[in-house]
């Protein structure tokens, strides 16, 4: 296991990026972080715990390498981390024109359509990554998601403290939906088309006789749809976005199928 006080020293001067066994540890945890071993943020037995030094070991890998042509032809790229390789051996289904990082990890049995992985993220078995998605740096996704095309799930490489996007097992998030700022979509979770959450987004439980509010955070199972609210400003009453719960996955309800069939139940586009 890689020493992390060789990169929280290197993290604190830089001019140890020099040294051999500095590069040689920071290569260790992008290795690891490939191969799946080690993660950005993992799940405790309370909430999750975010591992700021690997991030800082991600951080420091950008400048010990040195700019590289890739060549795939017939297309061609220029920078300074290698694409991910070895799918078959590690039963991955990728489909051009889909492209990951070396340094995320991506699970055996995983679909990737038309779409891009970066560096530090990581995909769990099951998962579809549906055409045009970005996941993006350190982000988390669990077992048996599905995100939907042109889904945008956000990354994070500073503040090395901040959380990254969470998707938690068994989620599907909606076309063209985004998940920003260090999100947490708990287990079950439904997201309908175009919904949009950052840090800052009211999601209103709207099911029951009373809003209840949330931030940050997407409560395990619920069904999500995009809406506004009113607020005012200097200039007047306007419309500001924010994400409605409008009720829960029925839990009788086999997983597999679930996942469409709670959109349809509330008349949500998907």
């Amino acid at each position: 296991m890689v020493d992390k006080n060789i990169i929280e020293q290197a993290w604190e001067n830089r001019e140890l990026l020099n040294e051999k066994p500095v590069q040689q540890a920071i290569n260790e945890v992008i290795e690891l972080l490939d191969s799946g071993h080690l993660r950005v943020a993992e799940p405790a037995n309370e909430g999750w715990i975010v591992n700021d030094w690997v991030k800082k070991a991600v951080i420091l890998y950008f400048p010990i390498r040195k700019m590289e042509t890739i060549e795939v032809a017939p297309f061609e790229f220029h920078d300074k981390i290698p694409l991910k390789t070895g799918y078959k051996e590690k039963g991955i289904r990728v489909v051009p024109h889909a492209v990951a990082r070396h340094g995320s990890y991506i699970a055996r049995g995983v679909i990737m359509m038309p779409s891009y992985v970066n560096i530090g993220a990581y995909v769990d078995s099951g998962t579809m990554v549906d055409t045009w998605t970005t996941v993006g740096s350190c982000a988390q996704v669990g077992k048996n998601v599905h995100l939907s095309g042109g889904v945008g799930i956000g990354g994070v490489l500073e503040p090395v403290q901040a959380a990254p996007v969470i998707i938690e097992d068994n989620c599907f998030i909606g076309s063209r939906s985004i998940v920003v700022e260090g999100v947490k979509v708990e287990s079950e979770a439904v997201l309908g088309a175009n919904v949009v959450i950052t840090q800052s987004t009211r999601i209103i439980d709207v099911s029951g006789e009373t809003p209840i509010e949330h931030r940050g955070v997407v409560p395990a199972r619920s069904v999500v749809i995009p809406g506004t609210y009113t607020k005012s400003f200097p200039a007047g009453d306007y419309q500001v976005a924010c994400a409605l719960i409008v009720g829960k996955r029925k839990p009788s309800t086999d997983l597999k199928t679930s996942l469409n069939d709670a959109l349809r139940e509330y008349n949500v586009a998907f």
